[in-house]
């Protein structure tokens, strides 16, 4: 298994990318100002990008890990390997729906909630988000902390 740093083509992961958010727009908005990580296990099995928002302070912008090789592991290796990756990184955040498919995933990471944005997803995405049946409303934003 081998974890690698992309820096350039990101869009060639556009696929993976789609997985964990849905509209390329969205994803435009951070892709080139993040850091594209992939997990290389027989191929690429899943991909990261993260963003610096202040000093210290990293988010986790899109993670993803192909359906066929999710709950294996992979995404907490990957954000095992980004949470070391920054040396200066006293808190990294994501932001999520409010399933608890997710929010489940991410407290086993090591995350917990820090706070809400009401409405992120009807008012950002030009047409209605579902995550395991449920439409998303709020983004629910997790902090881990060193």
């Amino acid at each position: 298994m081998n974890i690698r740093k992309v820096t350039n083509d990101k869009k060639a992961y556009i696929d993976l990318l789609l997985l964990a958010d849905e509209q390329e727009s969205m994803i435009d908005k951070y892709l080139e100002r993040g850091e594209m990580f992939v997990l290389d296990d027989d191929g690429v099995k899943a991909q990261c990008v993260v963003t610096k928002e202040a000093a210290g302070v990293y988010e986790l912008k899109n993670i993803a890990v192909t359906p066929a090789c999710q709950r294996r592991g992979y995404g907490k290796r990957l954000i095992e390997f980004v949470f070391c990756h920054y040396s200066d990184c006293g808190a990294m955040l994501v932001g999520t729906g409010d399933v608890p498919s997710a929010l489940s995933f991410y407290n086993q990471c090591g995350f917990v909630e820090s706070h809400r944005i009401k409405n992120f997803f009807t008012d950002n995405y030009d047409h209605p988000m579902f995550a395991d049946g449920t439409q998303l409303v709020d983004m629910v934003y997790l902090k881990r902390e060193r």
